[in-house]
């Protein structure tokens, strides 16, 4: 029996045509199992495409909040320059009508010297400096845009006229202002006094005149004449 030599290890056996590094390391049962590692450079490149694509959205995100905000901002800005035009188109009127009340007002008051005026004028009373007063006067007002009205012979008409009298007359075929006893005022479309007039409607039982103003028709007794030959 050999005997052992002390201070030496055995070492294992080398399969042939295997290196001593070979041998030099285990082998553990699962090592066919494992799956291979995935590279390290994937992962990268799959972070650096992700990267540009959330970047666009969140740029789409703020866009389209930019959008919706310019939106309502536009829309109050057309409000409130509507709203801007509707003032001044009401201030604008209602300075107008202040106006118009303040003149109507002013040349009321002076209808009466107009009156006056009017009856100096058809008695021939209206003479010397008076005219001048007068004529002045009656320049002022129209130049303030009051207009008189008022014609004997023209039909009546309630919404500018006011009747003080009335009367039956042969030769009118609808009621007809045959005097004015007060002339009427107005400013522009606005009367302020209606004419006072003296009104004559048609006789009643009265034959209405023909067109060619040929009076009656003819009488039965006409009708029934021989005619000559």
């Amino acid at each position: 029996m050999p005997e052992e030599t002390a201070g030496f290890e055995e070492k294992p056996e080398v399969p042939d045509g295997a290196t001593p590094e070979d041998a030099a390391e285990p082998k553990t049962a699962d090592s066919s199992t494992e799956e291979p590692a995935a590279p390290a450079g994937d992962s990268g490149a799959r972070s650096a495409t992700s990267a540009p694509q959330d970047a666009d959205a969140a740029l789409l995100a703020q866009l389209d909040q930019a959008r919706t905000a310019l939106a309502e901002r536009t829309g109050d800005l057309q409000r409130l320059q509507a709203e801007y035009q509707n003032y001044r188109r009401r201030v604008e009127r209602d300075r107008v009508a202040v106006k118009e009340i303040a003149v109507a007002n002013l040349l009321t008051e002076l209808l009466p010297t107009l009156d006056d005026i009017g009856r100096a004028r058809d008695h021939g009373e209206l003479v010397g400096g008076f005219k001048s007063v007068a004529e002045s006067l009656e320049t002022a007002v129209a130049k303030l845009g009051l207009q008189q009205f008022g014609k004997e012979g023209e039909p009546f008409d309630p919404t500018i006229h006011e009747a003080l009298m009335h009367s039956y007359a042969p030769d009118v075929t609808e009621t007809t202002c045959v005097a004015i006893l007060q002339p009427g005022y107005r400013i522009g479309e606005r009367t302020i006094r209606p004419a006072r007039v003296a009104v004559a409607e048609p006789q009643p039982g009265a034959a209405p005149k023909s067109e060619s103003g040929e009076g009656d028709a003819p009488s039965d007794k006409d009708a029934d004449a021989p005619e000559k030959g």
